[in-house]
């Protein structure tokens, strides 16, 4: 039986530290991905900004869609309001009397 060698001590040094090591990467390797990732603190500031954007964008629709909603409930086939009605004719079919003077109005 041949006598095995001794491994230096700086082998022993690199056995030990090996686990450490790879223990201390994947932390920083993580933490970094908790500070800098897609999901990570630097990026909630722009998440904040867009759901700023976003809610600014819902109030402005659901303006929208209220007027729309009255406009619906003034052409109620039950009981339609005349001018909404006499409105819409005169857009659709471009029907003025001689006397009268069109404003146009921009509406988006």
């Amino acid at each position: 039986m041949a006598a095995r060698k001794k491994p230096s001590a700086f082998r022993q040094t690199l056995r030990r530290a090996a686990l450490p090591a790879l223990v201390v990467t994947v932390m920083a390797f993580f933490g970094g991905y908790a500070v800098l990732g897609p999901n990570g603190l630097l990026a909630l500031g722009d998440y904040k900004r867009q759901l700023v954007k976003r809610e600014q964008d819902y109030a402005a629709l659901d303006r929208k869609r209220a007027v729309l909603r009255n406009r619906v409930a003034l052409l109620d086939p039950d009981h339609a309001n005349p001018d909404m009605v006499d409105e819409m004719v005169r857009k659709e079919l471009n029907v003025t009397h001689p006397d009268e003077v069109i404003v146009p109005l921009d509406r988006k």
